[in-house]
């Protein structure tokens, strides 16, 4: 047995040991599919955060992470009668020899950009013998609604439901702004969620379109100005100030100091 085989074996025997009746883990005996899901979620997210930050001890941790979600639900399937990791194992690789034909089977080899088509069509293709039909059947729901957003837009593209260029976007954007504004001067609250809401629908379009991953745009645009903010409040502490007793003048000094701080 491979080393990692034996890590592989010892984790699982680690997780049915924890849900043990007898002498498991309160917890983990009390854990379900629907308790356990948005731990998994978080974990992923973890994990992508662990790579943003670019630490190998880091990564390998949430890798970790991330797996012990898999063996414990496969641990809770397996007492269901449902499958087991193994069987989990083996559903992954069939499926990967069946989606990679240009590697495992006779398809000639294909650029990287064929490769991308070539696996939304069999992921397609697979949607259908499921029952799922329509381009934009089975966008997972609990995926961000940026994220869901950006799918949804790359599958309709896909079938050829999309702007010429990224700069026929822009006059989307505009008219979408432009009735958020005069919902906003009607004062209606759910007029202006839905404006609102078409218009962040057309900017994802326009980061698509702009080969930009708008989750992770906004993701790096969240740690910038998280850095800032935290060097704006250093700021405010070496300078004796009070947050909370700033003008809205001040709080723009501070925002352009740190800018101007940053390296070009």
């Amino acid at each position: 047995m491979s080393a990692a085989a034996a890590r592989i074996e010892a984790l699982l025997r680690l997780c049915a040991r924890l849900r043990d009746p007898v002498h498991g883990c309160p917890w983990d005996r009390a854990q379900t599919f629907a308790t356990i899901a948005p731990y998994t979620i978080e974990e992923a997210y973890e994990v992508a955060d662990a790579i943003a930050s670019d630490d190998p001890a880091r990564i390998r941790d949430e890798l970790g992470d991330l797996l012990f979600q898999v063996a414990l639900l496969s641990q809770l399937a397996s007492e269901r009668g449902w499958f087991d990791f193994a069987a989990v194992a083996a559903g992954l690789q069939e499926k990967l020899v069946r989606r990679h034909p240009h590697v495992f089977g006779p398809e000639p080899a294909l650029a990287a950009a064929d490769v991308a088509r070539a696996w939304e069509a069999h992921k397609a293709g697979e949607r259908a013998a499921a029952g799922a039909h329509g381009a934009l059947a089975a966008v997972p729901y609990s995926l961000p609604a940026l994220a869901r957003a950006a799918k949804l837009s790359r599958r309709a593209a896909g079938v050829g439901f999309d702007w010429a260029d990224e700069q026929a976007v822009r006059p989307k954007i505009a008219e979408e702004l432009r009735e958020t504004e005069l919902a906003v001067g009607q004062g209606d609250a759910a007029a202006i969620a839905e404006e609102l809401g078409d218009a962040l629908f057309a900017i994802v379009n326009w980061a698509r379109l702009l080969h930009v991953d708008p989750e992770a745009a906004l993701r790096a645009a969240n740690r910038k100005f998280e850095r800032r903010f935290a060097a704006m409040e250093a700021l405010i502490a070496a300078r004796g100030w009070v947050a909370a007793e700033l003008t809205a003048a001040q709080w723009d000094e501070l925002w352009v100091a740190v800018k101007a701080a940053e390296p070009a």
